[in-house]
């Protein structure tokens, strides 16, 4: 078996009522976990991802503090998000991680978008994992589209993985910029599937 799940940043701070929120995604978190109730035994990897930026730093200019000069632009710089120990950077309750093997912390200081940029408590990065269980083919899921999900099967897909987004279980800040990363990811090489056909 030579699969992979990666779930990216299912966070309270990026579903609904968070500090990031995207419409849909509690949904997506109930998604997956009715997708790995269903399918975790098809993969022999796990990840999940989390923001986990560090508390009182605007991390390496990623997070404007509140009550600072100058305002996020929502592009390279946001507000407070994800903050290590906050309820915010938890997984979102929907999300049942019992299947999880593999936790990684991304952003911890610096901005980070793929969880390729992330590593787990024991160091280990994502394209070390993958590398060392021979994954050949990964399945993209979580928050959000056009920005962390993109970034992961992006750099996936430049880890030689053969990439799957499995678009039923994806949501996105807003619409256009979702459907164009979704565009860019296909022209890169990925395959645009349902979790219906994992």
């Amino acid at each position: 078996m030579t699969r992979a799940l990666l779930i990216v940043d299912v966070q309270n701070d990026f579903t609904e009522g968070g500090a990031l929120g995207v419409t849909g995604g509690d949904a997506v978190a109930a998604g997956i976990t009715r997708h790995l109730a269903e399918h975790a035994v098809d993969y022999a990897v796990i990840v999940a991802s989390r923001d986990w930026h560090d508390p009182d730093s605007d991390n390496g200019g990623h997070i404007v503090p509140a009550g600072s000069e100058g305002a996020p632009d929502f592009v390279d710089s946001w507000p407070p998000h994800c903050i290590a120990g906050t309820e915010g950077a938890e997984y979102d309750p929907g999300l049942d991680t019992a299947a999880v093997t593999h936790h990684v912390k991304k952003g911890q200081g610096k901005p980070a978008y793929s969880m390729f940029e992330g590593v787990t408590d024991d160091g280990d990065t994502v394209a070390a994992v993958l590398a060392a269980r021979g994954i050949e083919t990964v399945d993209v899921v979580g928050i959000a589209t056009d920005h962390c999900v993109r970034a992961t099967a992006l750099d996936a897909l430049e880890h030689g993985q053969h990439v799957r987004v499995l678009t039923d279980l994806i949501a996105g800040v807003a619409a256009e910029p979702s459907e164009a990363a979704l565009a860019e990811l296909a022209h890169a090489g990925a395959e645009l599937a349902s979790s219906g056909r994992a």
